[in-house]
Formats: structure tokens, sequence, C-alpha cells
């Protein structure tokens, strides 16, 4: 079964029409932002997104006139960060933004409380240190993920190649970014990234045209056309056993496998993960992915786009809450999309290739690299890097990055790794920490750890309710039931988001808090802890005062009815719903402890 393109259009939606009059992404945002106007208009506030920024307001300042403001996000394959680029952001971000930065679920940074006026003096000297905020959002390829961890492993190594790769092979070519915020001139650096992949002809690549149709008759964007994607479009790749990227929840997923020499043979291929969801509309789900196959090495490149393609003319443009690949695939099967993948591909995929199962590791704390460097991983509690009173991470990070000029890793759990770490500076960086009130990671609490929380209120437009200002009462509420219950050795892997459109990958936690109303969350279980599986949920509306009543009977069974070894996750998942909330309700407080 091969679909074929639609012979007659269907009527375009709004978004669509937008994206196809935009010239490339450059109106009306060219014109919105020249005028007096603090805000821009609705339809360039869309366009702004494939620019890397989102328009908003603090929703808690009560007032008519609202005091509008932009978030930009960078790209940053694989999550790097070289130093000069960090203390521009640290230098921005204290002079054009809200004085903090946010690590993000997708390895970057995101910058709050910039001012239209400012927008493109930031910008512009993003681009021109050789970094970009292009294709950060909007309905393009996202910010390409990998393992944080810089092992100098042949594996590894490639993993972190190819990230940077498919970043290159799916950027958006249109000179709407240059145009604007460049005034039409070329950066005065070309960003990092390609510089280190561009032996593998990755711009070649791109263009090349198996006649197939992957190649569209737009010479401005051969792979993405006028319209762009249907939806955004995420990938991530790891090696196998490391699951630190979430990579289920990719739109592609993609493991290096390599041979017992650490030759790079090719690569498996997973398709149609996603988290976002609606509340009340059962048409819209988290899924994880899809085993596609394995292709050899030499045709990866020509497989993604078929992916992409396959996507970009077979989503669902009409409904944007069903415009993610993952529907696609749920609705064709992954034998009848692998199909259509591969009547772009010119080739069958191949079967998958066994490998170990996955584990999670955040990375965090000191590890040998292999190459007789260190690297340290850093935890930030929800991504957000500050000063505040004592705690002064953000002093702290950038007197590490000048004093030993380190690169750092933005890690998927919205942590921060210091990479060729020379083992002389160990001493001196752990008291530099100590100094600015960091606690050492093994003081760190393993539910905090392993808790990640969106930004949600109070900038954040879709937030129903609180999320990263919440988690860590939660975590410390959490931690208070374990305790009483005796069992304050299990580590539960929470998740929240203030709503349900999954940004920190809430349904894949073993315990999950989704916001939908005013201090209210539904209770999703039963996610895995090595992050391999969707949760179910539990409780459809869980007031904040009541956390610790509605918890403490679904701990009570497991305590009761765990087999040897069993995770939380992994045995709400055995048992379900059904037989926790029997047993909930006949259950008496206080009654069980380990």
């Amino acid at each position: 079964m091969v679909l074929e393109k639609p012979k007659t259009e269907k009527k375009l939606s709004k978004l669509e029409i937008l994206k196809t009059q935009s010239n490339h992404l450059t109106n009306p945002l060219k014109e919105q932002l020249k005028t007096e106007e603090i805000n821009v208009s609705k339809d360039a506030m869309q366009i702004l997104k494939y620019h890397g920024s989102y328009m908003q307001t603090n929703r808690e300042i009560r007032g008519k006139v609202k005091d509008y403001q932009f978030m930009l996000r960078l790209k940053q394959p694989a999550g790097e960060l070289p130093p000069d680029l960090y203390r521009l952001l640290d230098d921005l971000s204290a002079k054009h933004g809200q004085g903090d930065l946010r690590a993000t679920t997708r390895q970057c940074f995101q910058m709050h409380g910039i001012l239209k006026g400012n927008l493109k003096t930031v910008i512009s000297s993003i681009m021109n240190i050789g970094s970009s905020t292009v294709g950060a959002c909007g309905d393009v390829s996202r910010n390409v993920m990998t393992t944080p961890a810089p092992f100098a492993t042949p594996e590894y190594k490639y993993a972190n190649e190819w990230a940077k790769v498919f970043a290159q092979l799916f950027r958006p070519m249109t000179p709407a970014f240059s145009e604007i915020w460049l005034d039409g001139e070329k950066a005065a650096s070309v960003e990092y990234w390609s510089k280190e992949v561009s032996h593998l002809n990755v711009d070649d690549a791109m263009v090349e045209d198996n006649g197939r149709g992957i190649i569209l008759p737009d010479s401005t964007e051969p792979l993405y056309g006028d319209r762009y994607l249907p939806r955004k479009f995420k990938i991530g790749i790891t090696v196998p056993g490391d699951n630190s990227i979430d990579i289920y929840t990719n739109d592609i997923g993609v493991i290096v496998i390599c041979d017992d020499k650490g030759e790079l043979q090719g690569f498996n291929v997973m398709v149609g993960g996603g988290m976002g969801r609606t509340h009340n509309k059962e048409a819209t789900f988290a899924r994880a992915a899809d085993h596609l196959g394995y292709v050899p090495k030499e045709d990866m490149m020509e497989l993604m786009k078929s992916i992409l393609a396959s996507q970009r003319d077979h989503g669902n443009r009409d409904v944007r809450a069903n415009a993610r690949m993952k529907y696609l695939v749920h609705t064709l099967g992954i034998d009848n999309f692998r199909q259509l993948v591969e009547s772009y591909f010119g080739k069958k995929v191949q079967p998958w290739k066994e490998i170990q199962d996955f584990k999670y590791n955040d990375w965090m704390g000191w590890w040998e690299q292999g190459d007789g460097k260190l690297f340290y991983g850093l935890h930030v509690d929800n991504g957000r890097v500050k000063d505040e009173g004592e705690f002064r991470l953000k002093t702290c990070l950038r007197v590490l990055v000048d004093k030993f000029n380190l690169s750092m890793i933005i890690s998927p759990t919205q942590s921060i790794v210091f990479r060729d770490i020379d083992p002389k500076d160990k001493p001196e960086i752990e008291s530099i920490l100590r100094n600015h009130g960091i606690i050492p990671v093994e003081e760190v609490d393993p539910l905090a750890r392993l808790a990640m929380a969106c930004p949600a209120l109070p900038l954040c437009g879709l937030a129903q309710t609180e999320a990263e200002r919440r988690m860590p009462s939660y975590i410390d509420r959490v931690r208070g039931l374990l305790t009483k219950m005796n069992i304050d050795d299990e580590e539960i892997l929470m998740r929240m988001t203030g709503c349900p459109n999954g940004c920190a990958r809430p349904y894949m936690a073993e315990l999950a808090f989704v916001g939908d109303g005013p201090n209210s969350y539904q209770i999703w279980l039963g996610g895995s802890p090595v992050l391999t599986r969707t949760a179910y949920p539990y409780i459809a509306k869980m007031k904040d005062q009541d956390l610790e009543t509605t918890l403490e009977p679904v701990l009570g069974m497991f305590i009761q009815q765990r087999q040897e070894f069993e995770a939380f996750g992994d045995f709400c998942h055995r048992v379900g719903a059904d037989a926790i909330e029997s047993y909930a309700k006949s259950y008496s407080p206080g009654s069980v402890k380990a």
C-alpha cells in the first residue's frame, strides 16, 4: 500500500495559507518588526516562531496594557555550547533579558524577557558568533538531540557527529533569517556545527534528487517547500543501551550501529513518537515510536529525507492537533508506513538489528571520557540558571567558563555537562561550585535528580497551572510520603507540565502530573524507569491539596504487591489502573508501611 499525493488540494487552513504567503518566512514579520508597537501581529507571531522566538506576556500582571516580551530559543545540535557562545548568552540575558537562562528538555538554552526593540540585537549577535535560533521552533526539524555523554568511544562520537549531520540536512534554507536579522548580510561566522560535518557533503546530499518525489520544485526550500511541514518534527540519536534522551518520544529516533572494531555500519531507525495531546480529545494522544528498521550508513541521509517527505506530503494539514507524524504512523500502521517511506527511498528498509536493552542515565557527576579528560554533569533544578541568594549558579557558570574555557553540553534533563576537563582542575572546580552554593550531585535528592518540569506560569501562554515553580514542593511532599511509609530508598521518575502539550515528556514518566486547571493535575502512572513506553491516565483531576491522599494508596499497594526488585513504574504498568483504583477505594490511610 502506497499513498498517492492528493490530486485535488483541500481548502487550506489559515496557518497553511499564512506559511504559503509568507515568502518563505519573511512576511509579515519583516514589516511588523519596524513598527513602534511593543508587540507583533498574530500572523507575524506565527512566522516569528520559525526564527526561534515566541511572544509572551506575564500572566500574573493585571492591567489593560500587556507587557509584551519575547522568549528566544537557541539551536544547539547535540546540545553543545562553546565557551564564547555561553559568554555571549550570559551577557545578553543580563542586558536584554530577565537575567536568567533556561535549559530546555531538547538540549538548548532559551532566554526570556527580551523586548521587541532588542530582538534584532540579540539574534544578530548570536548569528554572528556562529550560532543560530533558526529551526528552534516552528513546523520544521527542531533541535537534534543526542546522548550528552562525551565519551571518546566510536559509538558516542558517531552519535554526536550524526546529530549535527541531521541538523545540517534539515535546516531551513530561506534567506529570510539573514535578510531580517542581518540586513541581508552574511553572518560573521558560519554555524559551528556545520564545519564539523562538512567532510560528509551534507549540503550535496540535501539536494540530491533520486527522482521519487523527495525534492520539490522550490529553489529556496527543496525539502520543505513554501508550506514547510504540517507540524514540528523532532529527531534524536543515541547509542545502544543509552536512553538518556527519551529516544522513543521523537518523530525519528536513531541508534548508531558499529561493528566489533568500532566502525560505523549503519543505523536502527524508529518513527512516530510524540508527547503532545489535548485534554478531553481522545483523537490526540502520546505515543512511543515504532521500530522502522535498519539502514546502512551510505543510505542514511536519503532515508531521513524519505521519512521527512512522507510526513510533508501525507501528514494531516487540516487538523493541527493531529498533524504530528505519530498520527500518520498510527493511522497507517508501521508496515504500511514503511512501504510509504520505501516509495520515496527506492529501496527496502532492512530488518531492525538486535541491540542491548536500554538503560537510563542522566550522566551527572564526574566521569572519565576515555581520552585522559573528565566530564562533569551538573544538576540544575528544572533547568533554571539563575542567581538567588546564596545560590549563584549563573555567576558560577561564568566563572568556570572564563577560568577554564570549558564547553558545555545541555542535557535532555535540563542540566549541564562540562566536557574536556583536565583532571588536575577537578579540585578547584569543586571548590568553585561549593563557594557558589551548589551542592554536589551526591547530595541532591534522587527524586529531584530524576524530575523534570516545564516553565509553565507565568510566561507560557498555554499553561493551565504551575509546573517549574511547583515541582520542588511536590518533590518534598512525595519524599515526605516515602519516608512516612518506610520506602525512602525508592527512586521514582516524576515529571510535571502545566498543560497537556508534554514539553517535559510527562507521559513517559513513572509518575506524572499534567496540569488541567488552576492548582489541578491529571495523574499518569506506569511509564518505564528506562523510558521505553508511555504511561496511562489514573486520575482525571487531582487538586493540589490532595496529593498525599491520592498517592498513599498507590504506594501502599506497591509495598504489598510488588515483585522482587520491581520498579514503581513497572509495578503500575503490570497491575493497571483498574486494580489500583479498586485497591484505593478500600485503603485506610496510614495502614501500610514497608
